[in-house]
């Protein structure tokens, strides 16, 4: 090696090689003793004492959380999504490296959790199934799902809804929510009002699609947010564009959380615009249903703008989920013969491609970041979590596990009973007490729309990132960016 370096250089080369390998041999010895620290933490943890804290990540694997994982998943916006920043996650596949950084951490740590510095107080990140399972299972207590980071973002745009609420009002409204969402009901009990203006406004729809021949992001979200306010709030919501404009104004600002000071004339000019489409109270919508309750507008203004949002990642996991239909052809044949049958049974169901959205929402989840804070102590395998602290789920970390054989799949019939899930930690609507309240309703009108756009003939990926069933699935899609074309009918 030595005679291809030229001489006058080789003495500097030498030095610098020999701090190369005095880096790499620090480097091993770093990566050594982590792993017997780990090994050592395995053997102790059965006859560790109660009061012993949970391990705590080194400064530098602290560093790379962040920049792994922290720092793209806040660009791109927890409360609304930067198109920007998902086009450069997308290009970069950043879920993936975050993915790899938390199973870093597991091999490191052990099955955890393990405690962390953030910024606002330290966090405890889980890194095993049977820790998701009980930390949503025992939301709020003692894990309270409003966590400080939570209230300070919803502050902006809700700030009494359900989510941003202490014990003593968030039971009352979480029994609001439930009971208008209709919650444990795969067919809404006002359905049978709603269906069939949804379904007259999907075809539609499908066949304005059809004749253009094309689909992209910007028209597919106008159309989906008209039938959420006609559902919703009724017939004078329907075109209300402005109303959801301001709403995502105010989830602009919600991202920044306590680092941006709170609009509050948009805020209470957006609740009062809010408050008179549910004064309306029209029939075969929610708002008719909240009036029939005797629920004051005022009171549910404070919990519909959580719907509005969370109804707006259910528009991106329907776009997805169309690019998964539109590259997998097994899937698609039979998401077709589903959309036509019901289509034309009014009474039909669309199980399978509900279950293809929630699909969507395993792979890409549009919550990644689950947050909880721990009321009092708890006790782990690994050690004592200490009162206060916060606590993080990474979603995609379990969802994507490659222990699990699906992982990168497109694998429908997980959500059909048709797959065995193991004991998968998958929470693409959370779970446990607080649930997502819409899941149920936000499958109906996502399936509903995807049945109109596929009965006719399934469309081919024009734009975005293509998807390969041959090929594990990437970690990141960004949904602007995908377009959809159909042969121009004449």
């Amino acid at each position: 090696m030595a005679s291809l370096i030229p001489r006058k250089l080789r003495p500097r080369t030498g030095w610098l090689l020999a701090v190369g390998a005095g880096a790499a041999a620090l480097l091993a010895i770093d990566h050594l003793r982590g792993v017997r620290a780990a090994e050592r933490r395995r053997r102790e943890a059965a006859v560790m004492p109660p009061e012993a804290g949970l391990p705590r990540a080194t400064l530098l694997d602290t560093l790379a959380f962040h920049r792994d994982l922290t720092l793209p998943t806040l660009a791109r916006g927890l409360i609304l999504r930067r198109p920007w920043v998902m086009r450069i996650a997308d290009r970069l596949d950043l879920d993936r490296r975050a993915i790899r950084r938390m199973q870093a951490l597991r091999a490191r740590y052990g099955p955890g959790p393990v405690l962390l510095r953030m910024p606002v107080r330290n966090e405890a990140i889980l890194l095993e199934p049977a820790q998701v399972e009980r930390v949503l299972k025992s939301s709020p207590h003692p894990f309270a799902v409003d966590s400080s980071e939570k209230r300070a973002a919803l502050q902006h745009f809700q700030p009494q809804g359900v989510l941003a609420s202490g014990e003593a009002e968030r039971q009352r409204r979480r029994v609001i929510n439930d009971d208008a969402l209709d919650a444990h009901s795969l067919r809404h009990a006002l359905a049978g009002e709603f269906l069939p203006w949804l379904r007259a406004k999907t075809s539609r729809m499908a066949a304005g699609v059809r004749a253009r021949g094309e689909l992209c992001w910007a028209e597919f979200i106008v159309d989906w947010f008209t039938i959420v306010r006609r559902v919703l709030l009724g017939e004078g919501a329907r075109d209300d564009h402005e109303l959801t404009d301001m709403l995502a104004q105010l989830r602009a600002d919600a991202n920044w959380a306590f680092l941006r000071p709170t609009r509050e004339r948009l805020r209470d000019a957006f609740l009062q615009r809010l408050t008179e489409h549910l004064e309306r109270a029209e029939p075969g919508s929610i708002a008719g249903y909240l009036a029939h309750h005797r629920i004051p507008a005022a009171e549910a203004a404070q919990q519909v703008p959580q719907w509005l949002f969370a109804f707006d990642a259910a528009a991106i996991a329907t776009f997805r989920a169309l690019a998964l239909l539109a590259s997998h052809p097994e899937h698609a044949a039979r998401a077709l013969r589903e959309a036509r049958e019901a289509l034309a049974d009014d009474t039909g169901e669309l199980r399978f491609l509900r279950a293809c959205v929630l699909e969507s929402v395993r792979l890409w989840p549009t919550t990644p970041l689950v947050l909880r804070q721990a009321g009092t102590r708890t006790w782990w395998t690994a050690g004592m979590l200490p009162e206060r602290s916060g606590v993080l789920i990474y979603l995609p970390f379990f969802h994507r596990d490659p222990a699990l054989p699906f992982a990168d799949r497109f694998t429908p019939g997980l959500w059909l009973g048709e797959v065995d899930r193991g004991d998968a930690a998958l929470a693409p609507f959370s779970d446990g007490s607080a649930y997502c309240s819409g899941r149920e309703l936000t499958l109906l009108l996502a399936s509903e729309l995807l049945a109109a756009l596929v009965a006719g003939e399934m469309p081919v990926q024009s734009g975005g990132h293509t998807l390969d069933p041959r090929q594990p699935l990437p970690a990141t899609l960004d949904g602007y960016a995908l377009a959809f074309a159909w042969p121009v009918s004449t």
